[in-house]
């Protein structure tokens, strides 16, 4: 059973989340500070992390770099704060996600199923659809043949290997072009573009490769 760590202030934020993921078959958790969260992590290792930013001892972003010091537990923020300087720094800090209060509970429940396939292990099934193509990590091949240049290739997996997850632009300049690109988001556009072209059925509405404006890019899968 998949065990949520729900780490809210707000009593019946967590009571109404509490309520709708146990009658889902989720093993819940509480806390309603930054302190009790880290030792209820380290105690209980849950499956997954539902964080507000807004916590009364500690910054919900010092929640996440303490966790990220020891685990790679999936955290999706749960935050009233709707503002892309804090949805980057969360994401930066090491978030998976972020959700804006106030939030529908089956949003909520889709984000929390897709960050829970990202943790489950790529190499098991190789091979992802994007549309009409079946691409294959371990053979680095597209089905029917596609030609990908390297750059490519390196976003296509960067983004594949972490299904449903938002990855940062600056994440995703730091890991495929190096660490000295941090404000080339043009690179990002002028590839995201070209794959779409490659790989969508109609790459002016993709259904697979998704731009979050301003903050980054993420992989639906089929």
């Amino acid at each position: 059973m998949t065990r949520i760590l729900v780490v809210d202030d707000e009593p019946q934020i967590v009571r109404a989340l509490r309520i709708n993921l146990k009658a889902r078959g989720y093993e819940v958790d509480a806390a309603q500070d930054g302190a009790t969260a880290l030792h209820l992590a380290a105690h209980h290792h849950p499956d997954l992390v539902v964080l507000d930013l807004g916590l009364p001892d500690m910054e919900g972003t010092e929640v996440i770099g303490g966790l990220r010091g020891w685990t790679n537990v999936p955290i999706i923020v749960l935050s009233g704060r709707d503002g892309s300087t804090d949805k980057v720094a969360a994401l930066d800090a090491g978030a998976d996600d972020y959700v804006t209060k106030p939030f529908g509970i089956d949003e909520l429940l889709a984000r929390i199923r897709a960050v829970t396939r990202r943790v489950q292990p790529v190499d098991a099934t190789p091979a992802v659809r994007i549309g009409s193509y079946v691409v294959d990590l371990s053979e680095r091949s597209i089905v029917p043949e596609v030609r990908l240049t390297p750059t490519e290739w390196q976003l296509l997996e960067h983004l594949v290997r972490h299904p449903g997850k938002l990855i940062t632009q600056r994440e995703l300049l730091h890991d495929v072009w190096g660490p000295q690109y941090q404000t080339e988001t043009n690179y990002l556009r002028q590839y995201m573009a070209r794959l779409r072209r490659k790989l969508e059925t109609d790459p002016a509405h993709p259904q697979h490769l998704i731009t979050e404006p301003g903050m980054g890019y993420r992989f639906r899968p089929q």
